[in-house]
């Protein structure tokens, strides 16, 4: 089962314009470090990175092809294992330890900033042409603050569905175009659920899903955003600013799928397996588990935007960008060469990554012929700018986790909806009054 990630953060700031990073220019900045720099040798570099399976494959495949692509700078992947990533940056960084590149969510970003792991870009941007234009608007703004670009987004990686096209088609509610006919709306949507349960075998669940942690916690992001919910801390980011009645509509509209339709399996230990084994009709995740679906044997699947229930698709999600952390003596060269990387990243290495499931940043790789040709990812690349990223904060982090703890009281039927967003807000004041 894939690893899963944490809440996504925020937007704030606008783009500035530029001409493109093309090869001429990415040669241009790798001569000049070799002569400035290196005495003839090539720029060395050493990223660090948090991607294990899949992701980690298909970074190491971008990073041997750049490589390739030029004589002047060469990329060191060290793989540090995700649990531990966060802890040994800001260990590295803050002993003179660190990496040229690293890799960072936008959630944990602002945190990252005010920690002072993180160097802003713009200078270095000017000084190669990178164009910040050519980045979709919504993602980049999650990696600015404060009118600063602090990192280049790769990717964003939201929160979608994906469907059992022999379920739906058994049920009668697969389309002549391939896709689900859900009729828009929250009574619509726990009809189409409903209809599944009746008309499709007792061992195969509707809606195969979590109990607890993380995906619960995404769908409810997703619907108190369909609503318009104001973003859980406010605009100072000294107090909670929760919409309570908003919170409380999306939390019970969740509880409703597990305990009044019983539209999910109770207590699924494995809610992955269930839908890869085809005794799920439809699953809600993020895009990452595309390559997984895509590779598993008879499964003919589909992927979509989560359903419109309050009147939009807004849904969570968050990004991979690429960072350049606080070095003790900083090398204007070498940051030049190192953002050269993570633009090529992001725009020659987006089809590769796109492979992954995720969304690339960088909007001209949907214009190549290898995006084009990638299955499943068109139908859902929409999304990403429809993915509600959280107000910038330092907190944005510590306050997911608070989130998830107390809605998994909701999930499990512990403690009645009202009473935890009352914890919640207890919580949330405690953590943001620091």
């Amino acid at each position: 089962m894939l690893v899963s990630l944490l809440a996504g953060c925020s937007s704030n700031g606008g783009s500035s314009g530029g001409s493109s990073t093309t090869p001429a220019s990415t040669e241009k900045v790798a001569e000049t470090a070799k002569t400035d720099n290196t005495g003839g040798k090539k720029t060395e570099l050493v990223f660090w990175t948090l991607f294990a399976g899949g992701d980690g494959e298909y970074m190491d495949q971008i990073i041997s092809s750049f490589n390739k692509s030029q004589d002047n700078i060469s990329i060191k992947n060290v793989k540090l294992e995700w649990a531990e990533y966060y802890t040994k940056l800001v260990t590295g960084v803050s002993g003179g330890k660190g990496p040229d590149i690293g890799i960072s969510h936008t959630s944990k970003l602002p945190e990252l900033i005010k920690a002072g792991v993180v160097s802003e870009l713009d200078a270095t941007g000017k000084a190669i042409n990178l164009n910040w234009d050519n980045y979709n608007s919504n993602i980049l703004s999650s990696a600015t603050v404060n009118g600063k670009h602090y990192a280049v987004p790769i990717d964003t990686h939201p929160f979608i569905m994906y469907y059992n096209k022999k379920h739906l088609q058994t049920a009668g509610l697969l389309g002549a175009d391939g896709k689900p006919t859900i009729e828009t709306g929250a009574d619509g949507f726990v009809k189409f659920l409903t209809t599944l349960k009746d008309k499709l075998p007792k061992d195969v669940t509707p809606f195969a899903f979590s109990n607890n942690a993380d995906d619960p916690y995404r769908l409810w992001w997703a619907l108190y955003s369909q609503q318009g919910g104001n973003d859980v801390i406010s605009d100072d980011g000294k107090t909670p600013a929760i919409d309570t009645d908003k919170a409380i509509k999306a939390a019970n509209y969740i509880k409703d799928l597990y305990y009044t339709s019983k539209v999910i399996k109770p207590q699924d230990p494995d809610f992955y397996k269930t839908f890869q084994s085809g005794k799920g009709a439809i699953m809600m995740t993020g895009v990452w588990a595309t390559g997984t679906w895509e590779t598993t044997k008879d499964l003919d699947f589909g992927a979509m935007p989560i359903p419109n229930i309050y009147g939009n698709t807004k849904t969570w999600g968050d990004s991979h960008t690429i960072i350049l952390p606080v070095t003790a003596k900083e090398d204007p060269k070498k940051r030049e060469a190192a953002l050269t990387f993570a633009n090529y990243v992001a725009e020659k290495g987006g089809q590769v990554w796109a492979k992954a499931g995720h969304i690339p940043a960088n909007k001209t790789v949907f214009d190549t012929a290898e995006y084009k040709a990638l299955k499943y990812r068109s139908d859902y690349a929409s999304v990403a700018a429809d993915v509600v990223f959280p107000k910038v904060s330092d907190k944005t982090w510590p306050k997911n986790d608070v989130l998830k703890k107390y809605l998994d009281e909701i999930w499990l039927n512990k403690t009645p909806t009202d009473a935890v967003f009352k914890k919640i807000d207890g919580e949330l004041k405690t953590l943001l009054s620091k």
